[in-house]
């Protein structure tokens, strides 16, 4: 049995950015355009269909704002800031019409999706064959084990394995908050240090393994790395700084969620809901799509 988990967001941008045409409708008096959530709609019922994927269990999570303590620690971290108006009025439409497909839906505000994720596949992952992360995220390539828990990039069709996480950051799943709070990461506000770039922090962290263990004298790195005096002198002198972005890069694993592994259980599209759904988003199309749906059509 596999557990599937779906990065909402990632999926609702992909969505609006797509080559569909732009799609309006009316959504409690006011039009509105419906692009993104159609095309996530579509793309669920996509993923439910697919029989080399075989869902049987599975949620999804959405950032909803975009925001989490993580901007409180560090004001530059990523926000709603810069998000287009069209997609940011489809956070809670988005929600809604994942669970009219009969899907679970973490929202997140005080953590993030990633992190609702990340405390879904190692608390599931006991208890499945497999947990199959859908999000090409390179964050949470830092949960990744083995061929056990897994990321699924759906655009290029890529299965991503802990050695492929290996073979493309030069460090273990492990170490890649460590090496994004050297490195930077641009996507999430993360400045890291300045002169490290994937190879140094790579060298670095496959001997050492974590920040705190690096010593702060060049002369005793064991490991080649260019620049290293400079480099060096840089972490002794902005340490702190590295440690808390690596704290702003590290997933937290523990989010409450509510629900057990039983109720990601997936039982069909409630066909009442999804209906209602295809009447307020305006589109006849998506009614014809999905190949299963609850025995009972009054389940909410």
């Amino acid at each position: 049995m596999r557990v599937h988990l779906v990065d909402g967001t990632f999926e609702l941008f992909r969505a609006h950015f797509s080559h569909r045409p732009s799609k309006v409708a009316d959504v409690n008096g006011a039009l509105v355009d419906v692009k993104a959530t159609t095309g996530l709609v579509a793309s669920m019922l996509a993923l439910l269909r697919d029989s080399e994927e075989s869902v049987t269990h599975i949620a999804i999570a959405f950032d909803n704002p975009i925001a989490s303590f993580r901007n409180e620690l560090f004001p530059g971290y990523k926000s709603d800031e810069g998000v287009l108006p069209a997609i940011r009025a489809q956070f809670d439409l988005a929600e809604q019409a994942m669970r009219a497909l009969g899907l679970v839906v973490w929202s997140m505000n005080r953590f993030e999706a990633d992190d609702a994720l990340a405390t879904g596949a190692v608390r599931f992952a006991p208890f499945a064959s497999q947990v199959r992360i859908l999000t090409p995220d390179k964050d949470l390539g830092q949960v990744v084990s083995g061929s056990h828990i897994v990321q699924v990039d759906r655009i290029r069709k890529v299965l991503i394995d802990e050695p492929k996480v290996r073979a493309k950051h030069g460090v273990s799943p492990a170490s890649l908050p460590d090496f994004l709070a050297l490195v930077g990461d641009a996507a999430d506000g993360i400045p890291g240090l300045a002169g490290f770039g994937a190879k140094s922090a790579a060298a670095l962290l496959a001997r050492w393994g974590t920040l705190e263990q690096i010593p702060d004298v060049s002369a005793h790195w064991d490991v080649h790395v260019a620049s290293a005096a400079r480099l060096a002198a840089t972490l002794s002198e902005q340490r702190q700084d590295a440690l808390l972005y690596k704290k702003l890069a590290t997933l937290v694993r523990t989010v409450p969620l509510a629900e057990s592994l039983e109720d990601l259980a997936f039982n069909g599209v409630p066909r009442e809901a999804f209906n209602e759904l295809c009447s307020r988003l305006g589109t006849t199309d998506l009614r014809r799509r999905p190949t299963r749906f609850r025995a009972d059509a009054s389940d909410p």
